[in-house]
């Protein structure tokens, strides 16, 4: 398995994966590194999107959860860069209710390359687990936003 850690503009991250595939994106600083070619990727792709020149991740990832949960992230990354869906157009999509739609993107283990900021509420942008929680989400629909150039 290896790992990296790294400063990005949300926040030191931590990336992990396990059989060339990238298992987790936590904030935060990691203790023990163990560098791969896929990590210097993910990494070099991370840094690609923060400055408006990657759009779409291309990694191979493993989200180890549920079956809806694996729905959900699958239909996550179907969401274009520079949008947003509510979390009740997913469930009506999907399946499920806003709520389970939002359980499912605070599980979510591969924050940012799947990309559960871009679900809002209906009046609100809803709620952020990772990073500084709202702020982190504000900042990277606002980067998209200024990025999404055709």
């Amino acid at each position: 398995m290896g790992f990296i850690s790294f400063h990005s503009p949300v926040g030191d991250l931590s990336i992990a994966e396990n059989d060339n595939l990238i298992v987790s994106i936590d904030w935060g600083w990691g203790s023990l590194e163990e560098k791969t070619p896929l990590l210097d990727e993910a990494k070099n792709q991370i840094a690609a999107y923060f400055n408006g020149k990657l759009k779409k991740f291309d990694l191979p990832i493993l989200s180890p959860g549920t079956a809806y949960q694996q729905q959900v992230w699958e239909f996550l990354q179907t969401i274009p860069f520079g949008t947003t869906k509510s979390y009740s157009e997913l469930a009506k999509i999907i399946g499920g209710s806003a709520r389970s739609i939002g359980n499912a993107n605070a599980a979510n283990p591969i924050p940012i390359i799947i990309p559960c900021h871009r679900v809002i509420g209906k009046r609100t942008l809803g709620g952020y687990s990772g990073g500084e929680g709202i702020k982190t989400k504000e900042y990277l629909l606002n980067i998209e936003k200024l990025f999404n150039t055709p």
